[in-house]
């Protein structure tokens, strides 16, 4: 009845999500879907499923393009502020040689979907912010990362992709419930392996319903989901840009870096953390 590519939402739970199908079990009628916008995915029986109609697909892509709309607004109005801040301190500090340049963090994404990459690399773009981006499978992120960080030498680490709480699991404290939340503990706890200093490689981990506590514990900087909702795909985007331009003599303000999420304290949560916004002298002409 389903064919992978299908466009689809989910019945049961009030048609709120667009999700593709990414695989079909005829023999059980279960279908594997992977939301367009937010980073999750579930399986649901044949019967739940209802093919998004065009206009609803307009609908989900006007409310997609309204959301990311409003979170770049967000980004580029704190930014400027923060710009006439850095640049009142920097006449005092440069009087005698403004010839100064900017060096905003490094940013090594590593994401299991390359669609959501290719739209995370689209907005580091845009942003302005140095990134290299990887499409990894979520269970082989925890052998590839030590190799990866060695390769790029990052500021910033992103761990991402899709997760999900496992339908017949009951208890979200456990760990065992999660589709890839173990992958995303086992990557982190890896890094840390290679930069053991919280301020010296900062990292963002985890996707929609992710076990927050657990990715925490294993050294993350920032992660989802505190209280296990789904988060927009470009959600840890949102967090490195404010790393990325957070001097480095600052910690970061949570409070900021969340506020410029879609999905807020409820989807994102951290710890402090020292930016990785430098200055430098003196300006090449080459």
């Amino acid at each position: 009845m389903w064919r992978i590519g299908d466009l689809v939402t989910r019945k049961s739970y009030g048609k709120d999500v667009c999700f593709v199908v990414v695989e079909v079990d005829e023999a059980s009628e279960t279908a594997i879907i992977k939301g367009l916008d937010v980073r999750l995915m579930a399986d649901a029986p044949y019967d739940d499923l209802e093919k998004v109609s065009d206009d609803e697909l307009r609908q989900f892509e006007a409310a997609r393009t309204q959301v990311e709309g409003e979170c770049l607004r967000l980004i580029q109005s704190r930014r400027a502020m923060e710009h006439e801040k850095r640049a009142l301190r920097r006449e005092s500090r440069f009087q005698s040689n403004p010839d100064f340049f900017e060096r905003p963090g490094r940013v090594l994404h590593l994401d299991g979907d390359g669609t959501y990459l290719q739209k995370c690399m689209t907005m580091y773009r845009e942003l302005g912010i140095r990134a290299i981006g990887q499409h990894v499978p979520e269970a082989q992120m925890p052998s590839l990362v030590n190799s990866l960080l060695e390769q790029y030498e990052p500021d910033i680490l992103i761990i991402t992709g899709h997760d999900g709480v496992i339908r017949k699991g009951k208890d979200w404290a456990d760990i065992q419930n999660y589709r890839n939340s173990q992958n995303f503990v086992r990557t982190v706890s890896n890094a840390r392996k290679h930069a053991r200093n919280m301020d010296d490689l900062v990292i963002i981990a985890g996707a929609c319903q992710s076990h927050f506590e657990g990715i925490l514990d294993a050294g993350a900087n920032f992660a989802s989901s505190p209280q296990r909702i789904m988060i927009h795909a470009l959600d840890p985007v949102f967090i490195a840009e404010k790393i990325a331009f957070t001097p480095i003599h600052e910690t970061v303000n949570l409070y900021d870096a969340v506020k410029s999420t879609y999905t807020g304290t409820d989807g994102i949560g951290g710890l402090e953390s020292r930016g990785k916004y430098r200055l430098g002298l003196p300006k090449s002409s080459y």
